[in-house]
């Protein structure tokens, strides 16, 4: 796919000094019990309090698979590294967001392909109008002549698990 030959910027980020900080707080703060360790719901309210929403059934669910199965919970090393992966993805997100925003400058909420045509000879002016096309056709997973921000997401995702 055209936006994984491109070379996505791969996803690192690293948590200041006091975001760490104020993630050990929250820590602290939900291990009510100083047990040393948040249970599932601990982790909940942890996840309440950094990011302003409650974690759905399967997101509790994969995360507590995926800790060390000879602790009790969620142990403070784990938690940051989770609260870590989290805010570098919604931070990743946002930049895709943004892109996509930039694309629409019609503030419509999906891009055409005269919208790809404008951002490409904006970034890449010698770019053949056959390759907007056949990237516009790839990205338009629906084939409908409009990108959609899910169209958009999924190929500025595509390639990034990928080893």
């Amino acid at each position: 796919m055209f936006f994984s030959q491109a070379g996505a910027r791969p996803r690192t980020w690293q948590a200041s000094p006091s975001e760490l900080k104020q993630w050990g707080k929250v820590f602290k703060a939900c291990d009510e019990d100083n047990k040393g360790y948040l249970s599932r719901e601990d982790f909940k309210v942890a996840i309440v309090m950094l990011f302003g929403y409650k974690p759905s059934k399967i997101e509790a669910d994969s995360v507590m698979s995926s800790i060390n199965p000879n602790s009790s919970g969620i142990l403070l090393e784990e938690f940051l590294n989770i609260v870590r992966k989290k805010k570098e993805a919604r931070l990743y997100w946002n930049e895709i967001r943004h892109i996509f925003t930039a694309f629409d400058r019609h503030y419509r909420g999906y891009l055409t392909l005269e919208d790809f045509e404008k951002a490409f000879r904006q970034v890449a002016p010698k770019l053949p109008e056959r390759i907007i096309l056949e990237v516009f056709r790839e990205v338009d997973q629906d084939s409908d002549g409009l990108v959609s921000f899910k169209d958009f997401e999924y190929a500025m995702n595509y390639g990034q698990n990928e080893a």
